[in-house]
Parts: C-alpha cells; sequence; structure tokens
C-alpha cells in the first residue's frame, strides 16, 4: 500500500464515518443507548479517525508543488484564513445548529452577525481553510486532506439542514427562511441588509486574534500577517 492510498483510506473512514454516524445511523443509535452515550461514541469515532488521517499524513513523503505558489496567493490565502477565523469564532454563540438546549429559541431570532452571512458560518470556516491551504501548499497528500474536509464541511452542512428540518421542524424553516447556505446570499438577492451581516466587534477581535495565533504556529512556514514581518 502507498503511503497516499494509506491517506485516502483514513479520510475516506473520518468523512464516511462522520456522514454514517450524522444521519443515516443516528436515530436509531441514539433510540438504543440515548443522546449523551451517542455523542461520546460519535466523538470517540471522529478522533480515532482524526488521528489516523493526522498519522497518514505525516507518513507521506515529500511532495512536489503542482503549481508555484507566490506572495498573491499568499495574501488572498491569508485573507480568507481571517475571514474563516471570524466565522468560526462567532459560530459558537447564539448557533442554533450546536447541541444546545436554547437551540429553539436561537432559531427563532433574528440572524445577525456571522448568521446573517451565512447559516453554516462554522462549515464556511472549514472550507475557507481548505481552499487556503490547497492554495498554498498544492501537493498531492495536502489536496488529498484538505479535499476531505472540504467535502465534509460542505455536503455536512447541507445534510445538517435535512437533519434539522426533522429535528426542529417549523423553527428550524423559519430560521432558514432568514438566512442564507451560500455566504452573503441573503444580502446579494435584497432580503437583508448588508450591515447584518457585520460581526461584532467581540467576535471580529476573537476571530483576529485566532488568526493571529494559528498562523504565528506555523513558525518557519511564515503563514499570514507574519509572512512579511
Amino acid at each position: 500500500m502507498t503511503d497516499l492510498t494509506a491517506l485516502m483510506i483514513a479520510c475516506a473512514a473520518f468523512v464516511g464515518t462522520h456522514f454514517l454516524l450524522s444521519h443515516p445511523l443516528r436515530a436509531s443509535i441514539i433510540g438504543r443507548i440515548g443522546e449523551r452515550p451517542f455523542l461520546g461514541l460519535y466523538s470517540l469515532v471522529a478522533l480515532a479517525t482524526f488521528a489516523a488521517v493526522v498519522v497518514t499524513y505525516r507518513a507521506t513523503a515529500p511532495a512536489a508543488f503542482l503549481w508555484s505558489v507566490g506572495d498573491g496567493i499568499w495574501g488572498v490565502a491569508s485573507a480568507w484564513m481571517w475571514c474563516a477565523s471570524v466565522l468560526l469564532a462567532g459560530s459558537f454563540r447564539g448557533n442554533p445548529a450546536l447541541p444546545d438546549p436554547a437551540a429553539l429559541t436561537h432559531a427563532n431570532q433574528p440572524a445577525q452577525g456571522v448568521f446573517a452571512i451565512t447559516r453554516h458560518p462554522m462549515m464556511w470556516s472549514f472550507i475557507l481553510w481548505a481552499v487556503s491551504h490547497i492554495a498554498v501548499l498544492p501537493t498531492a497528500p495536502n489536496l488529498i486532506l484538505s479535499g476531505a474536509i472540504l467535502f465534509l464541511a460542505f455536503f455536512g452542512a447541507l445534510g445538517q439542514d435535512r437533519r434539522k428540518i426533522r429535528a426542529m421542524g417549523i423553527d428550524w424553516q423559519g430560521w432558514q427562511g432568514r438566512t442564507a447556505f451560500l455566504p452573503f446570499g441573503m444580502q446579494l438577492t435584497g432580503k437583508a441588509a448588508w450591515s447584518d451581516a457585520v460581526p461584532s466587534p467581540f467576535v471580529l477581535a476573537a476571530g483576529t486574534l485566532l488568526w493571529l495565533g494559528a498562523t504565528w504556529l506555523h513558525g518557519a512556514v511564515g503563514a499570514g500577517i507574519w509572512r512579511w514581518l
């Protein structure tokens, strides 16, 4: 088995188990063991398969870039990563998609900040992460890894809409009607004001700090603003 084949198998297991446990098997397993044990099982499987992805990715041989990467690509990717960090930072509060006793309340609130941008800010942060990393690290192993993350986030968000409609009914349908799947979809179609999509100062600050910290941890690679300092 080649190192790339092992990585593809690990990524397929990571993505596949997410979809299986999030959709076709979720209800039956929860019915048998309860929601809390299910969440524990889900987390355990996710950690185990993600660990396999990390191990197999690190075991791949050095690979050639498929295209040249200059400061222009780095600049665009860094800006995307800042956007991803803001979306992620804003997704943890007031998100009806998260397992939260107040989810129904959140679903009946006006969409503001990152939720006025997209009802799936966390998923789109992962999509932007994947696209950014493909842009600056165009190697075969990274295309497999980042492509798997992109696939999981995009189709996971689509699946989440269907699952939440079954679980939350009219409350999620109302939330869907006030929000967009694609970023800025409501603003571009004239259904919401652009001012609604401005994140709060706290979310902007938290996202910026996350971006600065995460890019600094890239060290000698020189990611984000640190590339030019």
